[in-house]
C-alpha cells in the first residue's frame, strides 16, 4: 500500500473524530426540558430533530402497519414509504445513544418514544417486537418483573393490545394508560404513563385563571398518578402560555404540545427542577 493511501485513511478518521466531536458539542449546548412532549412530533419539518434541538425528552409517532412496515402518519392518505418508524426514530435514535455515551442527550436521562398504534394492535405490536430486537442495546426493557432503564423507553398507545404485552415476562414496551387506569394495581413498569383527553375532564379552555375546582381536581389526578409511580399527560390541551402555567404548577409530567419553540422557550424560563 503506497504512503498517499495510508494519508487518506488518517484524513478519513481525522474528519470523522471531528464530527463526532463537533456533534456532541452542539447536543452538549441543549438545555433539557423534560416536561415537554411533542405531540404528533412526524408533522414537524426535522421529525425527532427538531425536538431534540429545542431540548424535548418526550416524542410521539403515530404508525400503521402497511405490509410489513412501520409506516409513520396520522392517516392513511399521508403515508409514504419512506417513512417508517426505523428511518424517522429509531435509527436516529440510535445514533444519538451511540454518540453521547448511552443517553440520547448528552448527561440526560432515559427518552420517551410514544408510539401510537392506528390500527390492529396486536399485529402492529408482533412487528414492532421484531424491529425492536435491532435496538435493544438503547432500550429500557422488562424481563421476569425487573426493570432495566437504558437510554430510550418504548411506550405504546393508541390501539394497545394490553393482554398481550402484559402477558409477556420479557418485553422492550410499556403501555400508555388511561385515567381508569388510575386506580389499577398494574406495576409501574407497565403503565408507566396515563395518558387522557383534556377535555374528557376539564371544561376550562387555557385563558386565564383555571377554576378552582378543576384546579383542585387536577391535583388530585397528579397526586394519585405520583403515589402510583406513573406520569400524567393530557392530550387535547389549550396549547397555550395559560394552559401550560397551570399544568406545569399542577405538577403534571408531560406538557403536550404542537409548538416547539413555544414550550421549549416556556419551560426554559422556569426555575430549574
Amino acid at each position: 500500500m503506497t504512503i498517499q493511501f495510508y494519508r487518506a485513511c488518517i484524513l478519513v478518521l481525522m474528519l470523522f473524530s471531528l464530527r463526532v466531536a463537533e456533534a456532541a458539542e452542539e447536543t452538549a449546548s441543549v438545555t433539557l426540558v423534560p416536561r415537554a412532549h411533542a405531540h404528533n412530533d412526524y408533522y414537524h419539518s426535522r421529525p425527532l430533530l427538531d425536538a431534540l434541538d429545542q431540548g424535548f425528552c418526550s416524542v410521539e409517532a403515530d404508525v400503521f402497519l402497511v405490509d410489513g412496515r412501520l409506516l409513520v402518519g396520522h392517516w392513511r392518505n399521508e403515508l409514504r414509504p419512506e417513512r417508517t418508524l426505523q428511518r424517522l426514530y429509531l435509527d436516529p435514535l440510535f445514533e444519538r445513544v451511540k454518540t453521547n455515551g448511552g443517553a440520547v442527550h448528552p448527561g440526560g436521562g432515559e427518552f420517551t418514544l410514544l408510539v401510537d398504534i392506528k390500527e390492529d394492535g396486536q399485529k402492529t405490536y408482533e412487528t414492532l417486537r421484531e424491529v425492536l430486537q435491532d435496538y435493544n442495546d438503547m432500550l429500557t426493557s422488562v424481563k421476569d418483573g425487573r426493570l432495566q432503564r437504558r437510554a430510550v423507553r418504548i411506550i405504546l398507545s393508541g390501539n394497545r393490545p394490553i393482554a398481550v404485552v402484559a402477558a409477556r415476562r420479557s418485553r422492550r414496551v410499556a403501555l400508555d394508560g388511561r385515567m381508569p387506569d388510575l386506580d389499577s394495581n398494574k406495576p409501574a413498569h407497565l403503565f408507566p404513563l396515563i395518558s387522557d383527553s383534556w377535555r374528557n375532564h376539564f371544561t376550562w379552555r387555557g385563558r386565564g385563571t383555571m377554576p378552582e375546582d378543576q384546579r383542585s381536581k387536577l391535583a388530585q389526578m397528579v397526586a394519585q398518578a405520583h403515589r402510583a409511580g406513573r406520569r400524567l399527560r393530557f392530550w387535547a390541551i389549550p396549547d397555550r402560555p395559560d394552559a401550560w402555567q397551570t399544568l406545569y404548577d399542577a405538577g403534571v409530567d408531560l406538557i403536550n404540545t404542537d409548538n416547539l419553540e413555544g414550550l421549549g422557550k416556556f419551560l426554559r424560563d422556569r426555575p430549574r427542577e
